[in-house]
Formats: C-alpha cells, structure tokens, sequence
C-alpha cells in the first residue's frame, strides 16, 4: 500500500520526505488557498521533494477546458497527476487525457457507481472520500464500506484504476483504508505522525530508557 501526504505545506512535505516512506502528495484548491500562494509555484517545489505522484486539480469547467489546463500542468513534471472532480464533463476530460498518455486522479467520488465511470474512463486513480462520507451520512463505516464495494467491483471487472483513500481524518480512517485494500491511503501530516505512536510502545520505550540509564 502506498501511502501519499495531503497537503500543500511546503514544511510538512519538507519533514515527511526525510522519513523515507511518502510515496506521493495530493493538493486540492483549498490546500493550496490554505497556505496563500498559487498552484503552480507549489508544485514546482514539490517536485523537488518527493519523487512520486503529485496530484494537481484542475477547475471545474468543460471538458475542453480542464484538458488545456491539465497540459499546463503535465509540461511542467512527468510525476504530475491531474486531479479532475467527478462530474460528466470531468469524465469526458479524463477519457481525453488518459489518450494522451496523461495520468489523472478522479476526486469527489461517494459511490461505487462514479468509480466504475472513473475507470471505464481510464482513470489512473479514484480518490473515494471517507471523511466527507462518514459525516454526510453520520456513519463511522460508511467509508470503509465504500472503499470495500470499489475494491470489489474493480477486482471483479479487472479495472486497473488504483483506489486512493482520500479525506482521511483520524488513525481508524487509516486502519479501514488498509484493511479494505485501497492501493493509497493520501493522509495529512498529522496524521501520518500520529500512525508512529501507540501507547505501549511509548512504555516500551521508557522502560529501555530507564534500563539504559542503570
């Protein structure tokens, strides 16, 4: 399982790629707002940071329209992904890039009815979001049985799309990505520093500290 880091923060990215473990990075509009400064200059940064998929969203419009803004966006790095939302002109754009060669990340997706038209589309990726899910439908498992259903229609139909756990909030969003078998699990960073703690390990450690004091 590959797991990305969600964010625009050039900081946190900073901190994440000296771990050695961050496969990718995801950004939306909002992250981008978030830290005050324009899409492409972050990305060009981030492109120095992390050797991996780098989803870059374009904004909703026509087909036509997202297209020429997704070639903008794949000149600049071979890694970038283009992040499309799920709507029909979305998917019109993503069989159109996906002719090209151009990878993309299908994003808003809460069925697995939109995943199967990502797919058939040829998305590289579909990002089903847990969080969103699960506060919509005031259900903890609402997510996790999402990711469930996709992994079973894709494995079923052969659909080579890769399932990215997106909007993930807590360490059980985490623990349901994994276990329903999603490819990547994209995480903010903090959460990704809270999945190294347990509590019995931070006694562990303190008791291997004591030792090594005496």
């Amino acid at each position: 399982m590959q797991l990305f880091i969600d964010t625009a923060n050039i900081a946190e990215i900073q901190e994440a790629a000296t771990w050695g473990i961050i496969d990718g990075v995801t950004t939306n509009p909002s992250l981008i707002a978030k830290e005050g400064r324009d899409l492409k200059s972050v990305i060009q940064e981030i492109t120095r940071l992390i050797d991996g998929p780098i989803s870059a969203e374009v904004k909703e419009a026509s087909a036509d329209e997202m297209v020429q803004e997704a070639f903008i966006y794949h000149q600049m790095h071979q890694n970038i992904v283009i992040k499309i939302p799920m709507t029909f002109e979305g998917i019109k754009a993503t069989k159109i890039l996906t002719s090209y060669g151009i990878k993309t990340n299908v994003t808003l997706c809460f069925s697995a009815a939109q995943a199967l038209l990502a797919a058939k589309a040829g998305a590289t990726y579909v990002s089903p979001f847990l969080g969103r899910l699960d506060d919509a439908t005031g259900s903890s498992t609402a997510g996790f049985e999402l990711l469930e259903e996709i992994r079973q229609v894709f494995d079923e139909y052969g659909y080579d799309t890769m399932i990215i756990a997106a909007s993930i909030r807590h360490l059980e969003h985490v623990r349901q990505s994994m276990l329903s078998g999603s490819d990547v699990a994209t995480i903010p960073f903090k959460v990704l520093k809270a999945m190294i703690s347990h509590p019995l390990t931070d006694k562990g450690l303190e008791i291997f500290r004591e030792a090594q004091k005496k």
